[in-house]
């Protein structure tokens, strides 16, 4: 379930926002977990681009020394064109914490990831952070994962149709190649996406397994206890959530 732990009033201001400034709010109260000397890893897709300007000026304003790790080479563009120091997952293997987006979070704080198209990155940067934050408008929360939002799996290129043919015959879903300007979406690491329709998800830890014994899955984009702390802005204010 939800632990609500930061709640904050109702402000006429606040029930006038729209998605984009909520996800603004979501990205401003991360930079609270933000602390000088520490290594960051840094998400994938538009709140994290939010956050992206917030924690440069973060850096310059408090004069605080950080070391972030990015997840896309989107990403990396828009931390060197605010002058955030980078690094690799090779000089820096522990991250104390990462900041990140999610496409629906539900009461367990299990994620589906990966309309951004970085979730294999966002998974081992995950994987080796000792706090992963996730932060989203209040849209991204939801009971069941697949309802709103199809399931990102990433695919070898080579063989993606047996693939896609394994999965939809499998799990009884719509498997649809995700593509980009008429060809082929490709990740940072040259492989396809195959965007997968369900009903609902009723398991989540055992579905990521079950997919990922499929020969060609790379990578799916469901984050299963990986969320340590959810950020949601609402309409009635910021509201925290942990498990």
């Amino acid at each position: 379930m939800y632990k609500f732990l930061y709640p904050f009033p109702i402000l006429n201001s606040v029930l006038k926002l729209d998605r984009e400034d909520l996800k603004k709010m979501a990205a401003q109260k991360a930079l609270d977990y933000v602390e000088d000397g520490m290594v960051v890893g840094l998400g994938t897709g538009s709140t994290v681009e939010y956050f992206i300007p917030k924690l440069s000026e973060k850096i310059k304003k408090e004069n605080i020394e950080l070391t972030a790790i990015p997840t896309s080479h989107r990403t990396k563009s828009l931390a060197q064109e605010f002058q955030i120091p980078l690094s690799t997952l090779r000089e820096h293997p522990e991250i104390d914490i990462t900041i990140d987006g999610a496409d629906e979070v539900d009461p367990d704080l299990n994620l589906i990831k990966g309309g951004g198209g970085a979730l294999t990155r966002e998974k081992i940067v995950a994987y080796a952070s000792k706090k992963e934050i996730i932060i989203v408008d209040e849209s991204k929360l939801v009971q069941k994962l697949g309802v709103s939002f199809p399931l990102p799996i990433e695919v070898v290129p080579f063989g993606w149709y047996p693939t896609k043919l394994h999965i939809e015959r499998l799990f009884d879903c719509s498997a649809n190649l995700r593509m980009a300007d008429g060809i082929p979406f490709t990740t940072d690491n040259t492989n396809y996406i195959l965007d997968c329709e369900f009903s609902e998800i009723e398991r989540p830890d055992i579905l990521e397994k079950e997919l990922n014994d499929i020969p060609g899955v790379v990578e799916v984009g469901l984050f299963v206890n990986l969320a340590d702390i959810v950020i949601a802005g609402t309409r009635e204010g910021i509201r925290i959530f942990e498990k």
